[in-house]
């Protein structure tokens, strides 16, 4: 079930360094967010910061509040292990388990979350996952091969099939097609389309181009200079951010004129 989140005043910190600063916005259901800007911005800090991995980091903390469907994920009753099962990460770089079969690939957070299912629902988990993930056509008669053996655009979706296995409410993706050659760049694209219908999805993207492309909303981060902290500049829907956007820095990095 996608659920809304919201931003609330958000300020990041490494140690006593102030990263990102006051960043507010509203995440819908069933939607596509992208977060564009130039390197160093806060982009992938604030989407890390959205299924408490940023903790993981030593010195990394937030103020402010991240709210999925009005529960702050980060008050002080609430579970961070519980927000990452609700919360799924897709990350730059296909990270498949190298040691695990396809289908272990697929099962490998429902086995770390320590759930118990017979095999006739892994099997079903499986499937509904590399279907999930538009992969299931390429690789069902192979199931048990390993699945570092794919190509890097398989790969990724096979990361992505082991995200949505666990049927989180949020999908984060942090420039998943980075790495990838333009035709499986345009497959993970039809892909987020797909996941929209049943996530809420929020990407991290250098490709404006790729933005525009899947995107419902876009939220443009920047930054006045070397060690000031990222800013939320504009957020708003994508088509007007790439055609009539409210401010002139935004407009500037649309484009082209720095970035």
């Amino acid at each position: 079930m996608a659920k809304r989140m919201e931003l609330k005043d958000l300020d990041i910190y490494y140690g006593s360094f102030l990263a990102v600063q006051g960043v507010s916005m509203v995440v819908e259901p069933r939607s596509v967010t992208a977060f564009i800007g130039p390197s160093g911005c806060g982009k992938s800090t604030v989407l890390r910061s959205l299924d408490r991995m940023l903790e993981l980091t030593p010195g990394g903390r937030v103020e402010g509040q991240v709210l999925l469907d009005e529960q702050d994920i980060y008050a002080s009753n609430v579970d961070p292990v519980r927000v990452r099962q609700q919360i799924g990460m897709v990350f730059q770089q296909p990270n498949p388990f190298p040691t695990m079969s396809i289908r272990d690939n697929v099962l490998a957070g429902i086995k770390l979350n320590n759930r118990k299912m017979p095999k006739s629902q892994q099997d079903e988990v499986v499937e509904r996952s590399l279907r999930g993930s538009n992969l299931w056509n390429e690789v069902k008669d192979r199931l048990d091969a390993p699945g570092n053996g794919l190509s890097g655009g398989q790969q990724q979706r096979l990361c992505i099939a082991r995200a949505i296995a666990i049927e989180p409410e949020v999908l984060l993706m942090d420039e998943p097609c980075s790495a990838l050659d333009p035709i499986s760049t345009l497959a993970i694209e039809d892909l987020i389309q797909e996941l929209k219908e049943n996530f809420t999805v929020v990407i991290v993207t250098h490709n404006m181009q790729q933005a525009s492309r899947v995107s419902d909303k876009t939220g443009f981060f920047n930054i006045e200079g070397t060690g000031k902290p990222g800013h939320l500049i504009e957020f708003d829907y994508t088509e007007k951010i790439f055609t009539n956007p409210s401010l002139p820095d935004t407009e500037r990095y649309i484009t082209g004129q720095f970035g």
